[in-house]
């Protein structure tokens, strides 16, 4: 048991309301309110209100980085070191350039090498000098708590020291046109909870905070990270749950995280986007968490707007706010409270006086997604409440079910190919692979989430079916290309005025994920990670963090697909292959100490300017020996973009530990895809079941002699995957 207590100790923000924090304590107190026609992009009609900031980024990064960079930068002003990791939630990543270059028709590969979502927190680990572990997850408007929660999760465990947690996205047409296709955009500008509300008004915006493990507050403390919750509705691909039962779920374990009871909450900061189902869904979860006695509450989206991703990183910047000013913000944009919800709103700022007891310690923030992802986070003063013992876990996941798609197949026909020496690289059918789910639940889908359903279905029917997946962890290193490519497509080719809905729901990282989740009923965590070749083991990594229960099932997918413009011009590594491939792999986990193949994530680090990390990695695998020891063989992965980079690494880790056993390269017969690392895992584990390894790729055959197989990731990040076999 540990004890180990998370302070805010850095905080760095830019939204409409201002840059800095400094502006934005200002901006509260005003109770001003940064929404606007859009100006940054031109439009065929009257602009919607939105939160657009008065910024013009320079040099070569988008909009969304260069956020992102403003708000690292004053988070970390202080701090003498480099963060130990980095999390950040994103949605848009590089869209805002992307969709320049698409609607100019412009296909220069070198001018989309800031498209991915994960390239933030890439740019900002380079910027900042991290070396160590980089996640991006992307839930939509949960991502920026989630990432706090991630934060949080990551220094309970011991594994850092210093963690820089938060959320950006910049407005691009995507999201402009996308939301208002869905009819959710309110043409007055954002009235949450009002009676005459008519949607959301889309924003912009980054806030970073600086997580720091102590056992007691240090003086730089702004406030104290007490808890978090998460869960899945399970129920619609955007819409909430009508009684909000994901989202009282979500503050429930955001409570119980804490080790309080929600009469110790003194202010709630809403998710209050303005859409009528997300205010009544959320109105009827907070009655149901606050039976006796609502707290003081708002939702400041009238004044900031909705920044998706970000909005959950700058509300908890709004909380910390709230603690420290000793102010309740104003709900901005509510005339008339709607008495459906039964909700009393602050309707104008309100600075306490703590000198006559009034005094917010503890604050609740709340942040719900499309896919039903939810997210709680509760903030307070430094050391008010006593900290809840935190049980460390040993990083081992037990299988029961794995399964993987490739261009030849499913897990078998994949098998037998390779058997005959073959490869397996090439293009998904997905017609023949999505032939196990009923046309009738599958007919609105493209690709991707076709793939994550067929890969979902086969690894449930390979385990023992004693647990159901009840969490849901999804890495793509690119998202849903069909969907994302065809919006943008018809928006153009309709001169920006009909956008797809479908589409734009579709388009978003998460939406295979929650499809799964539906599939399943899974409501516990729903996480898409994405961070290019590595996503699979950031989605892994987060399964590690998250996963508590022991008979809780979870549900691991990786899966990419192959898009004719975009992949190309998105991943330098597809374009270099001699015909392209995609595919994926799923697990069934579980966290049992019964005999059985074990999966364990050992390793992730950021590999650029660190000249030390082989060692580092070697010394997280506990050295030379134990490697040698366990492992019978190496899976390496070897981007063919950074190839010459990535080889050098390995031979290093060759050199250093002595190891004479077959180190394979997978990509040579998966072929060049990001989720490639997900169809090797799942091939690793059938190899390490039957004890062998057949001639893959220019290798003899290999007896394994009972022990496991490594996975090792090289090029801009280094990780490291054990497959082990403790069948007894």
């Amino acid at each position: 048991m540990t004890t180990t207590r998370v302070y805010i100790t850095g905080i760095g923000i830019i939204s409409p309301l201002g840059k800095g924090l400094a502006e934005t304590k200002k901006a509260i107190k005003l109770n001003r309110t940064g929404i606007k026609p859009v100006t940054l992009f031109p439009v065929p009609h009257t602009p919607l209100p939105a939160g657009e900031i008065d910024f013009i980024p320079t040099g070569e990064v988008p909009r969304t980085h260069a956020l992102a960079l403003i708000a690292a930068k004053e988070a970390l002003k202080d701090s003498k070191t480099p963060p130990d990791a980095i999390v950040l939630g994103s949605t848009t990543g590089g869209m805002p350039l992307t969709e320049n270059l698409i609607k100019e028709k412009n296909l220069d590969p070198h001018l989309y090498r800031y498209h991915a979502t994960g390239s933030v927190a890439e740019y900002i680990a380079k910027k900042t000098g991290c070396t160590g572990i980089v996640l991006t997850v992307s839930t939509a408007c949960s991502s920026g708590s989630l990432a706090i929660k991630l934060g949080l999760e990551l220094l309970r465990s011991g594994k850092v020291k210093t963690v820089l947690a938060g959320g950006a996205d910049a407005l691009c047409r995507l999201t402009y046109h996308g939301f208002n296709s869905l009819q959710l955009i309110d043409p007055n500008g954002a009235r949450p909870l009002d009676q005459k509300r008519k949607g959301m008004s889309v924003s912009e915006g980054a806030a970073m905070l600086l997580l720091s493990a102590h056992n007691n507050p240090p003086e730089n403390a702004f406030a104290e990270i007490l808890g978090a919750g998460l869960s899945c509705d399970a129920y619609h691909p955007a819409s909430p749950h009508p009684e909000g039962v994901g989202a009282a779920e979500a503050m429930k374990a955001a409570l119980k995280d804490a080790g309080i009871t929600q009469n110790d909450i003194d202010y709630i900061n809403l998710h209050g986007t303005g859409t009528i189902d997300n205010d009544l869904s959320e109105a009827k979860a907070l009655h149901s968490v606050f039976p006796d006695k609502l707290p003081y509450l708002s939702s400041t989206k009238g004044a900031f707007g909705h920044s998706l991703a970000a909005a959950g990183a700058i509300e908890a910047v709004i909380s910390v706010i709230s603690i420290t000013e000793n102010i309740l913000p104003a709900n901005t944009g509510c005339e008339t409270p709607d008495p459906a919800l039964k909700l009393t709103p602050v309707q104008s700022p309100i600075e306490l006086k703590s000198n006559e007891g009034n005094v917010i310690s503890t604050v609740l923030s709340n942040s719900f997604g499309f896919g039903g992802n939810n997210a709680a986070v509760i903030i307070n003063k430094t050391d008010k409440y006593k900290q809840n013992p935190y049980q460390k876990l040993r990083s081992v996941f037990t299988v029961t079910g794995s399964a993987c798609i490739t261009g030849v197949g499913n897990t078998n026909e994949t098998l037998n190919v390779l058997k005959n020496n073959g490869t397996c690289n090439g293009l998904v059918n997905i017609e023949h692979i999505s032939e196990i789910l009923p046309k009738s639940k599958i007919r609105r889908l493209k690709l991707l989430p076709k793939m994550v359903l067929s890969l979902a279905s086969l690894a449930y029917e390979q385990s023992d079916k004693n647990i159901k997946p009840s969490s849901i962890y999804f890495g793509t290193g690119w998202g849903s290309l069909s969907e994302t490519f065809d919006f943008l497509d018809k928006l153009y080719e309709s001169g920006e005025q009909f956008p797809s809905p479908t589409d734009f729901i579709g388009s978003v990282h998460n939406a295979p994920a929650g499809q799964a989740a539906i599939w399943f009923d899974a409501k516990k965590a729903n996480i898409t990670a994405t961070g290019g070749d590595f996503s699979f083991e950031q989605a892994l990594i987060c399964a590690e963090l998250l996963t508590r229960n022991e008979n809780e099932g979870v549900m691991l997918i990786g899966a990419d697909e192959h898009h004719n413009v975009l992949s190309k011009i998105l991943d330098e590594s597809t374009a270099l292959d001699s015909f392209p491939s995609d595919g994926g792999g799923a697990l069934i986990l579980t966290r049992s100490n019964n005999p059985g193949l074990k999966i364990i994530p050992s390793f992730l680090g950021y590999s650029i300017n660190n000249k030390k990390i082989i060692h580092f990695l070697i010394q997280s695998l506990g050295g030379a020996a134990r490697i040698n020891e366990l492992f019978g063989a190496v899976f390496a992965g070897i981007p063919a973009g950074r190839n010459s980079l990535a080889r050098e690494q390995l031979a290093e880790f060759q050199s250093i530990i002595s190891f004479n056993k077959p180190v394979i390269d997978y990509r040579k017969f998966t072929g060049e895809f990001a989720s490639a690392s997900a169809v090797a895992t799942v091939l690793a584990l059938q190899y390490v079941k039957e004890g062998a390894i057949p001639s893959l790729s220019g290798t003899e055959q290999c007896k394994l002699n009972g022990k496991g197989i490594l996975l090792l990731g090289f090029g801009d990040f280094i990780s490291t995957v054990e497959i082990q076999n403790q069948l007894g």
